[in-house]
């Protein structure tokens, strides 16, 4: 029913290493991003697309825990979206629904997985997202601050976003006919007029940016 994409692409320039290498407690940032979709009852595949240079290092991690779901480990691009295209094309025509997630999330759970298909199954389109509670400020070029932004109905998008996989497909289409760069896949089927919902998630999803998120993470998934 559903291929999950994990993209594992990333430079983690701001951690001056591989985080999805990094231990959190027995497994890897990247381990606990895969168990939570091979452990999904609607997931029947998995596609990771990394780094070409980690390769080899994703592979033994598949291999040290004995994931089944995934079928394919291939290089991704320069860009996120061309990492996600090429999962794309990897996956099984006969699943409907696509997810893609960011490897760097090792918090997500089975659970957030199957509530934000049944969203998609509905609508086309889902992804999870946390509300904004802090305050938002712009700042001219020196810092200075010149206004604020109201907070009501904002909200933080996170992954994974799940689409059907025609819907999908055909929002990546068009993001290489128009040469456009976008920063997720809800940008992507935004421009072509697909409905998207969000789940509001209330649970901890953050992606591990800096060395301090990894202790956090750790924490929290010890109290779990």
């Amino acid at each position: 029913m559903l291929t999950a994409i994990i993209v594992a692409g990333g430079s983690s320039q701001r951690m001056g290493f591989d985080k999805l290498l990094a231990p959190l407690g027995e497994k890897t940032v990247l381990a606990y991003s895969i168990a939570a979709f091979e452990q999904a009852d609607s997931v029947t595949e998995i596609v990771l697309v990394g780094r070409e240079d980690r390769l080899s290092e994703y592979e033994q991690i598949i291999g040290a825990q004995s994931f089944q779901k995934v079928v394919a480990l291939i290089p991704g691009g320069a860009r996120r979206q061309d990492s996600v295209r090429a999962g794309l094309e990897q996956i099984n025509s006969a699943n409907e629904f696509v997810a893609v997630h960011d490897a760097a999330r090792p918090l997500v759970r089975p659970e957030l997985v199957e509530r934000i298909l049944q969203l998609a199954q509905r609508n086309g389109g889902a992804a999870s997202a946390s509300p904004i509670i802090d305050t938002l400020k712009r700042v001219d070029a020196d810092f200075a601050v010149i206004g604020g932004v109201e907070r009501t109905h904002l909200y933080a998008v996170e992954t994974p976003q799940i689409f059907r996989r025609d819907l999908l497909e055909k929002a990546y289409v068009a993001l290489v006919d128009s040469a456009l760069e976008v920063t997720d896949e809800i940008s992507a089927v935004e421009r072509i007029g697909g409905k998207v919902t969000l789940l509001p998630n209330d649970e901890p999803n953050f992606k591990i940016t800096y060395p301090a998120d990894l202790a956090l993470a750790e924490f929290i998934l010890t109290r779990r």
